[in-house]
């Protein structure tokens, strides 16, 4: 399966993409808003939090930490994506940047916070554990990562919502939490997890032990 996905694509999405992501009738956006909700929840944000938000579109995710005075800063390749997120949060700090590339000197600094909403589903496994990797020693010892993204339990779950969803599935590099979250462990991480809806669900990494 190729992994690569085109800016440009994200670019023409860009004018349509909340009333994308608000329709909650389809796949993979069931409970879209809940799911963000949630991952709002456990970011407890606050005034003064730094909080990343990759792959952080048009800023759905990042308007409400802002609002309750998080020093938010967005980060995402779709320039377009971008420039709808300034619109609704004019005060955070925005960087074009390709998840597959390394860290841009722009984002080597320290965050309270890492979060991703539908993101990390466009890389394989090996590319997931390299993107966190590369972000964890930003992290303070208090620091924590959390990931909203399609997932499912097992491949088996995954093949009866494929089965049931027909022509509306998408093939890309679903989460397998039954495998998955073992791998997460492995990077010296505490992980929760909780599923949202049948096909998405929230990771919640913290107690980081960098090795």
């Amino acid at each position: 399966m190729d992994n690569q996905f085109l800016a440009s694509e994200f670019d023409s999405w860009a004018e349509s993409y909340d009333d994308s992501v608000h329709d909650n009738s389809f796949f993979p956006f069931l409970g879209y808003t809940d799911l963000l909700g949630e991952m709002v929840r456990l970011a407890s944000p606050g005034p003064g939090l730094a909080v990343l938000d990759l792959g952080a579109g048009t800023g759905n995710l990042s308007l409400p930490l802002a609002e309750a005075g998080c020093e938010v800063w967005c980060a995402d390749f779709s320039a377009a994506m971008l420039e709808k997120a300034r619109r609704k949060i004019p005060d955070a700090h925005f960087v074009t940047y390709d998840m597959h590339d390394p860290l841009p000197v722009e984002l080597n600094r320290p965050f309270d916070r890492i979060i991703s909403a539908f993101t990390f589903h466009h890389f394989d496994l090996p590319e997931k554990v390299a993107i966190i990797k590369r972000f964890l020693p930003l992290l303070p010892e208090t620091g924590s990562i959390i990931i909203g993204d399609i997932s499912f339990s097992d491949e088996a779950a995954r093949e009866n919502v494929k089965t049931d969803l027909g022509d509306e599935w998408e093939e890309e590099f679903y989460w397998l939490t039954c495998t998955d979250i073992p791998t997460l462990e492995s990077l010296g991480l505490d992980v929760e997890y909780r599923q949202v809806t049948p096909f998405s669900g929230i990771f919640h990494l913290r107690n980081l032990v960098i090795s």
